[in-house]
């Protein structure tokens, strides 16, 4: 952080107490504990640690299971979740549960590390497994589970804060590591997927954003909750207020990168493939479970490459079928979250948004025109923006966070991208047979 925040400075080229406040993107779901002198305790069990698979099946059960979950607070807690690292811990880390007088999610202990305060967001905290997501509350009962009804964990919950809320100026020592003024203050921030959907513009509803980054999500924000009795839509708030129905399937880019390395190319091997194949990746299909999956919930599966043959077992097919099939995963997502209803336009962020070839894929695949922000870094923006919009709250002249999206989310012409409706029947039986191969080999679609 401190790196990142002296570099924007130096490219900026503004003095320091020009800065009057900031805002942190984290991401999601990581585990950083703290001890009562307020040090950290062990390194972060971060979002897409599977080893808590069993730990979560547990919990699930104990509460009455998935039904019982989803009636108390709203939200089914998925194997990524805050909630399982907790009890990872109490099972397998004694000594170090022991100690834990502090929970906090990563953006939550940048906060701390800049102002001196232990709170969190809405948004971010309805991603833990133990809040409310319908009255955006914790839900300290379900961390008696792993305690035991101490109140040991209880007891470490951090402050909820309002995401318009500002949690304090710079302390004297972050002011000076990072080259700000103490005089800076530090918003609210949020998960990363809450602060992509600001810095994309996903305030109102009707927006859809698709992120294909490390992992691949998809979200659209909703003025009332959204909730899924299945688990497979998991309800979070935003971090505007709203609440943000969100699929991740954790496996993207961590995809085609280890698949150009593993062919012996580079990255840009993705879009020379995609352009020099066709759709279907002449019927072979990859289901990129390399780290176990979020949705659906298959959090120990691995991955599997159906249907090569002598004819079609092409290094540009086998990419092309890594990239569909990581593409085919967000779009099953999209289909959980708004049904046969095709969106007008979508917003694309992440790695993937920087290929012209993978844009082009995603608008046939839709049917939808795909549009990328300007700059690569959607949930930096997003922070910044709930920056401003906190700042103005706390200075009693603040503009309603939409109108400031609308300024300041700028679009990339250059990589508006219409869908060719000739080859969207192509998509759909590939489509078509991913959804069947997905069944056949984990029963599920």
């Amino acid at each position: 952080m401190v790196a990142a925040v002296r570099m924007a400075l130096g490219e900026a080229g503004v003095p320091a107490d020009a800065i009057r406040c900031l805002g942190v993107s984290g991401q999601q779901h990581g585990l950083a504990v703290l001890d009562a002198a307020g040090t950290v305790i062990r390194p972060a069990k971060l979002w897409n640690d599977t080893e808590t698979a069993p730990d979560n099946e547990r919990l699930v059960a104990a509460l009455g299971g998935p039904a019982a979950w989803f009636d108390k607070l709203g939200i089914i807690p998925l194997t990524g979740y805050t909630i399982s690292k907790l009890a990872f811990l109490a099972d397998r880390e004694a000594g170090n549960f022991a100690r834990i007088a502090h929970i906090l999610l990563p953006h939550d202990y940048l906060n701390y590390w800049l102002t001196g305060r232990c709170v969190a967001e809405y948004g971010d905290a309805s991603g833990t497994g133990f809040f409310d997501v319908r009255k955006r509350t914790w839900a300290p009962q379900v961390l008696s589970l792993i305690d035991g009804g101490s109140g040991h964990l209880a007891r470490a919950l951090p402050e909820l804060v309002a995401p318009d809320a500002v949690v304090g100026s710079l302390t004297a020592a972050a002011a000076e590591a990072l080259g700000l003024s103490p005089a800076c203050l530090v918003a609210a921030g949020g998960g990363d997927n809450m602060m992509g959907a600001i810095g994309s513009g996903n305030v109102r509803e009707g927006v859809v954003t698709m992120s294909i980054g490390t992992s691949a999500t998809v979200y659209a924000y909703s003025d009332t909750p959204v909730l899924d009795p299945t688990g497979a839509v998991a309800p979070f708030c935003s971090s505007t207020g709203g609440w943000l129905p969100l699929v991740c399937t954790m496996n993207a880019t961590n995809v085609t990168s280890g698949g150009a390395h593993l062919l012996g190319r580079d990255v840009g091997f993705v879009s020379e493939a995609l352009q020099a194949t066709a759709p279907g990746a002449g019927g072979i299909t990859m289901l990129p479970c390399l780290t176990g999956v979020r949705t659906p919930d298959l959090p120990t599966a691995r991955g599997s490459i159906l249907g090569l043959s002598a004819v079609n077992m092409t290094p540009e097919n086998l990419m092309r079928a890594m990239v569909e099939g990581v593409t085919f995963g967000v779009l099953a997502g999209l289909h959980r979250i708004r049904g046969d209803k095709t969106p007008e336009r979508v917003f694309m962020i992440g790695g993937g948004a920087r290929s012209t070839p993978w844009r082009q894929t995603l608008a046939d695949m839709t049917g939808a025109e795909i549009v990328v922000p300007v700059g690569d870094e959607a949930g930096c923006l997003g922070a910044a923006i709930q920056a401003i919009w906190a700042y103005g709250r706390a200075s009693g002249a603040g503009e309603d966070i939409a109108a400031i999206a609308d300024r300041c989310v700028a679009l990339d012409a250059d990589k508006t991208t219409a869908p060719v409706a000739s080859r969207k029947p192509a998509y759909d039986d590939a489509f078509g047979l991913y959804r069947a191969r997905l069944a056949q080999v984990h029963g599920v679609n």
